[in-house]
């Protein structure tokens, strides 16, 4: 926790700093919010709307999508949540899977604002926001030149992507 405090701590103003949980118990997450000055909380596991909204912080509520997956219900469940991230679902992983998925199944409905997310690159970013209009897009994988390690030139690239399209445009 010492890295990540330093890191926040030389963060300038107004960036959101996100803590990123994985099926956390009510302890883990009261000590990262107790010693990290977090502003949003992105629940990323099988967490219940009332664990989510337990904390008194924003919330951002992953949902994994899979051929089937009711959208609106899930969001619906998350009616808290300040938005949706939309990821692809993999059996047996959490995140970070690097594969897309159908886009033509995240209706129009969902009340929340949408970040999309899964295989995301500057090669697909155009035509996933054209298809989707998400509020916001998330990219990790899509943007490193090896597992962990961010390519400068990847990044610039989807960066280029997302403002010749526009989000929300």
């Amino acid at each position: 926790m010492e890295q990540v405090r330093s890191i926040t701590a030389g963060l300038p103003p107004f960036v959101t700093k996100v803590a990123l949980l994985v099926d956390p118990n009510e302890e883990q997450l009261r000590q990262v919010l107790s010693q990290l000055p977090i502003d949003l909380i992105q629940f990323h596991g099988t967490e219940s709307a009332q664990f989510c909204q337990s904390f008194g912080r924003p919330y951002i509520k992953v949902i994994r999508v899979a051929e089937g997956t009711d959208l609106n219900e899930e969001s619906n469940r998350y009616g808290s949540a300040a938005a949706i991230l939309l990821d692809s679902y993999v059996e047996g992983v959490a995140g970070g899977t690097g594969r897309t998925f159908d886009w033509s199944l995240i209706p129009k409905t969902i009340s929340q604002p949408v970040v999309l997310a899964g295989g995301l690159n500057a090669d697909n970013i155009s035509e996933a926001i054209r298809t989707v209009r998400p509020f916001a897009v998330d990219v990790s994988g899509g943007v490193e030149r090896e597992k962990g390690i961010k390519d400068r030139q990847a990044m610039q690239r989807f960066i280029k992507a997302v403002s010749e399209v526009g989000i929300n445009a």
